[in-house]
């Protein structure tokens, strides 16, 4: 079961990634508030290795939403796209 969510979690993502902009904030925020919750089921499942694995590839896939919360978690400023 958790590898089917799994797939399902990467291709969900890679959808969203292909809406338009404007239209990946609510499905893009629910993929990235499923991750954490993913992973921990992984490391529970298979270890930490693997969890680790897992984590590296989810900071790739957000790197842009998370870099953008961690400015407004400390109060950078955060340049918005169009």
């Amino acid at each position: 079961m958790l590898l089917w969510l799994c797939i399902f979690w990467v291709f969900a993502s890679a959808l969203v990634a292909m809406l338009p902009m404007r239209w990946q904030y609510v499905p893009g925020v629910a993929l990235l508030l499923a991750a954490p919750v993913l992973i921990f089921l992984i490391s529970r499942a298979l270890g930490a290795w693997v969890a680790i694995a897992a984590l590296a590839a989810f900071v790739s896939m957000y790197r842009n939403p998370l870099r953008y919360f961690w400015k407004r978690l400390t109060g950078q400023k955060v340049e918005i796209p169009r």
